[in-house]
């Protein structure tokens, strides 16, 4: 059989909406200034979590880490995705975009990682109420979140490892806005399934098994609140948990449709909203998500700004 005359790809060209050029500059300023007020809003939250001391607690403890993760997830890729738009198309290095492949998987999992611990506190918080501070100690966390980075940064080096061990060839062109799995799976050429394999079962352990702590804790949150009572009591202590049910169920349904299907049946058009999605506007609405729906939180923001007209 004679061999194919096939190309190494040694950089990567990411084309994503270069289709439409008038649509570049709008684009550019939509989600700039959608990255702005992310990063505007984390900060802040970051900021006011340490500022005020009611806030000083495990759950707003793991909640200033999720901002923080927030901002280094749209960080990786947002900007990037701006420069693309204004020059229609970005051209990476092969170690510029395993760089990124890295940085993505690795912000991502923590945020997978803290959302399951945020609702393990809330399951503390609400069940075992008289024992919350004695598990949840200074300690416990701080283990806790250092738990969520070590086991983020392995799962990130498998899976960049096992990513880039596979061969491109052919087309250098990913109709994406950033370096991630799917779309790099579409320029490999010789045998993947090893790599394929490696990455669906660290995979596993990430986005499923989080999911797995957080739908366990919530269904005997749920039994608990069941057996309060009065209606007012069932409803203020299910509202405790109902900013960070909003969070999980917008990374997650994002997160499934995104990496959780066939392969076969994706689109590049239903790929790219789904990508921006969850790179931009998800980190966006997680501060107006525990700011808006969260009394303490408010009632913290209402004494910092009354401290600066009174400055």
């Amino acid at each position: 059989m004679a061999e194919k005359n096939l190309t190494l790809v040694t950089e990567f060209l990411l084309i994503a909406f270069t289709e439409c050029p008038e649509w570049g500059l709008p684009l550019f300023l939509l989600f700039l200034f959608i990255y702005l007020i992310t990063l505007l809003g984390n900060l802040g939250m970051i900021t006011l979590i340490h500022m005020d001391r009611r806030l000083h607690t495990p759950m707003y403890f793991l909640l200033s880490h999720l901002s923080f993760m927030d901002i280094c997830y749209s960080s990786v890729t947002v900007p990037q995705m701006l420069a693309m738009l204004l020059e229609h198309g970005a051209v990476l290095s092969y170690t510029r975009c395993a760089a990124q492949f890295f940085l993505f998987t690795f912000f991502g999992s923590i945020d997978c990682y803290l959302l399951a611990l945020m609702a393990y506190d809330r399951y503390v918080a609400v069940c075992q109420p008289l024992l919350y501070v004695t598990i949840m100690t200074q300690k416990a966390r701080s283990g806790f979140v250092a738990g969520a980075y070590v086991a983020g940064l392995f799962s990130a080096l498998v899976r960049t490892v096992s990513a880039f061990t596979l061969s491109f060839c052919g087309t250098n062109e990913i109709d994406f806005i950033f370096c991630d799995f799917p779309p790099l799976l579409k320029l490999t050429c010789g045998d993947s399934y090893t790599q394929e394999v490696v990455i669906i079962v660290f995979a596993i352990f990430v986005i499923p098994a989080c999911m797995v702590v957080i739908l366990v804790s919530y269904l005997i949150i749920i039994v608990d609140i069941m057996r309060i009572p009065s209606a007012d009591g069932r409803a203020k202590t299910f509202f405790t948990c109902a900013s960070h049910l909003t969070a999980v169920s917008l990374f997650f349904g994002t997160a499934i449709f995104m990496y959780m299907r066939d392969n076969s049946s994706q689109s590049p058009e239903e790929d790219r909203v789904v990508s921006v999605f969850y790179t931009t506007v998800i980190p966006m609405l997680n501060p107006l998500i525990y700011s808006l729906r969260n009394k303490e939180v408010k009632e913290a923001l209402r004494k910092i700004l009354s401290r600066v007209k009174l400055s």
